[in-house]
């Protein structure tokens, strides 16, 4: 099978497992402009299994970028009313929705902290009209990558420049399981049942808290409620099944809002507003990120956390194991989607969870943000806490060892 073949299997692997189209159902696609080749070609799958409409609407950084430099940032920030309706009749009516990022990782290099904010803080509120959706009306969503020259030219450095583009693709490929024999749906199938599993393995020790440690100088404690679930979270009789994440490895709950202590570093770097920003960490009390601990990049982790009043509690943590088949491809990917597949991590802002836990001793985060940004390293050590003090080790040198 040819790379032009794989091509389209991957986007029907996005179209059938990922989103789970179904018949006259609109798909709300965002993608980068830089991917344009490719969504005609997921728009096709998408049609094939029966999409009504397929409505396309390119998200074009390098403008943005150009346009912050002569507009105040208050300006830039600001969703025009457009923007705000211009899908809200399509989810009204039960569409889905997906979002093809591209990466170019020095595109927004020589651009100010303050206008990287601006820039982000828009994608993300116009982003966050489809989250509002997902949680409302629970109908299917996902994120995936497109390769795109410039992100391939910045990670495969180590490749001829005339393969690197290639090599991006059978890369990420192998990443999402997609090969000339295998049938994607069993695959996926068989995968989202191993980490069920797993899932259901941590939720069987009921852990109030796990308390994570390793040498980079990580040592933090995030407690846990009776309703952080890693396994099965329920959803409406009627919803549809879905896949929000191609590639994933992770299993994931919700946090109690107030009960992080501790500090935490970073092992990978986060891409914000088109920056990358490496070599930090955050210092946590009652839940609360009280300092942000960085050198370059600070600027932008502080606004972060300031996004809104709840955007420096957390809303997420998740386990990856550090032999994972994204980190043992030896690559960083400047992508969170990825990145995050390669790494234990923890999320700032809103939580997973639908609803608030039913014992009202304990809250779930929730904010119009929701950041990623990973912690695993390869000896990380987790011990998990159960309501009797019971201590399991969880996590032994970056793996599972339950």
């Amino acid at each position: 099978m040819n790379l032009e073949a794989l091509q389209r299997k991957y986007a029907y692997t996005l179209a059938r497992v990922g989103l789970n189209v179904q018949k006259g159902q609109t798909v709300l696609v965002e993608a980068a402009v830089e991917g344009s080749y490719f969504t005609p070609v997921f728009a096709e799958e998408c049609y094939k299994l029966g999409a009504g409409n397929v409505v396309i609407h390119y998200l074009d950084e390098a403008n943005m970028k150009v346009a912050a430099k002569y507009r105040s940032d208050a300006d830039i920030r600001k969703l025009e009313e457009w923007e705000v309706l211009r899908n809200q009749q399509y989810l009204d009516e039960g569409a889905c929705f997906v979002r093809l990022e591209g990466v170019n990782p020095e595109l927004m290099a020589d651009v100010p902290e303050d206008q990287a904010n601006a820039i982000f803080a828009h994608i993300d509120a116009e982003r966050n009209i489809m989250r509002r959706a997902s949680r409302e009306k629970h109908c299917q969503w996902l994120i995936a990558m497109i390769p795109t020259k410039e992100w391939a030219d910045f990670i495969l450095k180590d490749i001829p420049e005339e393969n690197r583009f290639e090599e991006l693709w059978k890369l990420l490929l192998k990443l999402c399981y997609i090969d000339e024999t295998n049938d994607v749906v069993e695959t996926w199938e068989q995968l989202k049942a191993r980490k069920q599993e797993r899932g259901n393995k941590m939720d069987s020790y009921h852990f109030t808290k796990l308390h994570y440690t390793a040498s980079n100088g990580s040592d933090l404690t995030v407690e846990l409620t009776p309703d952080s679930k890693f396994g099965f979270r329920p959803r409406p009789s009627d919803a549809v099944s879905f896949s929000p994440n191609i590639p994933t490895e992770e299993i994931c709950t919700t946090p109690e809002k107030f009960g992080t202590e501790g500090v935490v570093y970073a092992s990978r770097p986060l891409v914000l507003g088109g920056k990358s920003i490496e070599n930090f960490g955050f210092r946590f009390e009652k839940g609360k990120v009280v300092e942000v601990i960085a050198g370059e990049g600070k600027e932008m982790l502080e606004a972060l956390v300031r996004m809104d009043e709840n955007a420096c509690y957390l809303g997420e943590c998740a386990l990856v194991e550090y032999h994972s088949p994204i980190s043992m491809s030896g690559r960083v990917y400047y992508t969170t989607l990825i990145d995050e597949n390669a790494s234990c991590h923890l999320a700032l802002g809103r939580g997973l969870a639908r609803t608030q836990p039913s014992d009202p001793r304990y809250t779930f985060n929730d904010s119009t943000i929701h950041i990623d940004f990973m912690i695993g390293t390869e000896d990380m050590h987790i011990v998990g806490t159960d309501a009797e003090g019971n201590e399991t080790v969880v996590f032994e040198h970056g793996d599972f060892s339950i």
